[in-house]
């Protein structure tokens, strides 16, 4: 996993890497110019958020309205109780829990708070999403921020993607290098994961930072975990498994668990059901 807060600092000390910076965030063009259509959209820090111990961004699925209640987004692993074991789902947990609710030069403009784990799990993916206590309609109303838009569709490999981070307040930019059959980390598996090309180079803190096509400026993965050391399925070492059980270890990169699935499990409201037709989210 790209480990929380204590790893993260311990990750810093020992590489020296940069804890501030907005990376190479793309130009907007401005309405109506020639080719605007055409142009990647601006990826900034507006709608991400930071965490205690982690990072995270303020989510839409396409279903959602204004007056529903904001859905925070980060990874399983940086659940609040603890990491969930293999095969643990967790769905309308109460939670009290605060996030720093940043703007495009990832300056805090709000501090914003849970009512609940909607649903958290570490099997086949590596995802919480908490339910706010204030709507989309109000944080917009109030902050000026829109939340980021999550995308229905698979991601594509080749394409250019940026890795934001709250925590850190940095952008990664780098490509979708491919799909990994099976991911294996321990003793945590999952499925379809999404690779980076190299120049992601992501550390510990960047877990749940949003993974954004650059074109769309959708969410398209959740960043969550790299081989750190070269060893084979441990901790903080996943492998790659292939359909035929073939393993390969990739030294130095990192990979994201793609969200395109979610918006299946949620109806009217932003409200969780599992049972929806098209739903692959992990049961309790």
């Amino acid at each position: 996993m790209r480990r929380p807060l204590v790893g993260a600092l311990a990750t810093l000390l020992l590489t020296g890497a940069t804890v501030a910076g907005a990376g190479t965030a793309t130009a907007a063009s401005p309405d109506g110019a020639a080719g605007a259509k055409d142009r990647p959209k601006a990826v900034g820090f507006a709608g991400t958020v930071a965490l205690s111990n982690c990072s995270g961004s303020l989510v839409r699925l396409p279903g959602s309205s204004d007056n529903d209640p904001g859905l925070v987004m980060t990874n399983g692993h940086c659940l609040e109780t603890g990491m969930p074991g293999p095969g643990e789902v967790i769905t309308d947990r109460p939670s009290t829990r605060t996030f720093s609710l940043l703007n495009s030069s990832a300056g805090k403009v709000a501090t914003l708070r849970a009512t609940k784990v909607s649903y958290a799990t570490m099997t086949d993916t590596d995802v919480t999403l908490y339910e706010l206590n204030t709507t989309y309609a109000q944080i917009k109303q109030r902050y000026k921020i829109d939340a980021l838009s999550l995308s229905s569709d698979h991601p594509v490999a080749g394409t250019s993607i940026k890795v934001v981070s709250g925590f850190w307040k940095k952008i990664y930019s780098c490509n979708a290098d491919g799909f990994v059959y099976r991911l294996r980390e321990a003793d945590w598996t999952w499925k379809d994961s999404l690779r980076y090309t190299s120049s992601c180079n992501t550390i510990g803190g960047t877990s749940g930072s949003p993974v954004l096509d650059a074109n769309t400026g959708k969410v398209v993965a959740i960043n969550n975990t790299g081989n750190e050391s070269g060893e084979r399925c441990t901790m903080n070492n996943p492998c790659e498994e292939d359909e035929n059980g073939q393993v390969t270890v990739r030294q130095g990169i990192n990979y994201a668990q793609e969200t395109y699935g979610i918006a299946k499990c949620f109806t009217t409201g932003n409200k969780l059901d599992l049972g929806l037709p098209g739903c692959e989210l992990p049961k309790p």
